[in-house]
């Protein structure tokens, strides 16, 4: 790859979405709250992103929810997100269920981890001489198994750089063909140097939605004060002038609050994604 080749936009925004928890007082309502939000994303023509045991809580997961409603994953509109806090049978069924669905796109994380979540074995990916299962063996065995999924996966600019370079280069090499930052709220060296260095892979910039920028703490890798003042609107268009060349990814997007501007940003650029 060389820098002087032009690279392709992802087109739209990814809008985060979060399954019900499976000990919900209130399953049927949330339920009902997923399946409005789900809808309104496919209306609007963004890609629903769609969590996997967010933060090691156990959760219903994205297909499941999607049979269990009735709902249409209209075609390149979902991804999926797969973690390694899964049996083999579990995993499996998964993939095999999102083909089912139609569903193509996949987001391959090593996950957080929960005493009440099993973990795959290396064994159960095939991967040889590692002691564990990252989202590199998850990919590998994803491509090699399901060929019709595109898999994506992450990029932390917040880990020492050389490292997440590697770790990047690996996740690579074993099949994924798309990147999610973290969130980042500047413009970021360390992603700077990843488009630099890989002007042809398709990358999303995760925005930080919410206005407690103080729960980025843990992912930044410093504290930040609660009381720190943050616009996120404005900040995704600041992101969005940094990174004309990049796909968005909305994390925790207010769908009361937020919804119709970002809906008005899109419709700026001629229209939704797909």
């Amino acid at each position: 790859m060389t820098a002087a080749k032009k690279r392709y936009k992802p087109a739209g925004f990814h809008v985060e979405l979060i399954p019900p928890k499976q000990d919900s007082q209130k399953l049927e309502e949330d339920l009902e709250l997923f399946a409005s939000k789900f809808e309104r994303v496919m209306e609007s023509g963004f890609s629903a992103s769609i969590t996997d045991n967010a933060m090691g809580l156990l959760a219903f997961q994205g297909h499941e929810c999607i049979e269990e409603l009735g709902l249409r994953a209209r075609p390149g509109q979902v991804l999926i997100h797969l973690n390694t806090f899964h049996t083999k049978q579990n995993l499996d069924e998964i993939l095999t269920s999102c083909e089912r669905l139609g569903i193509r796109s996949i987001l391959a994380i090593s996950g957080d981890g929960s005493p009440r979540l099993p973990k795959l074995l290396p064994a159960d990916v095939e991967a040889k001489n590692t002691a564990s299962v990252t989202s590199v063996e998850l990919t590998r065995y994803i491509r090699k198994h399901y060929p019709s999924f595109t898999v994506g996966v992450a990029f932390n600019p917040y880990e020492p750089e050389e490292h997440e370079f590697e770790k990047l280069k690996r996740k690579l090499d074993a099949g994924a063909s798309f990147v999610i930052t973290q969130p980042i709220i500047d413009r970021n060296a360390v992603t700077d140097r990843m488009l630099s260095e890989y002007p042809e892979l398709p990358v999303y910039i995760e925005a930080w939605m919410s206005k407690k920028l103080y729960l980025l703490s843990d992912v930044v890798g410093y504290p930040i004060p609660e009381d720190a003042t943050f616009d996120p609107i404005g900040t995704l268009r600041q992101l969005k002038e940094y990174y004309p060349s990049c796909g968005l990814y909305l994390s925790l997007l207010g769908f009361k609050t937020q919804y119709t501007t970002i809906e008005e940003m899109a419709a700026e650029e001629g229209g939704a994604a797909k």
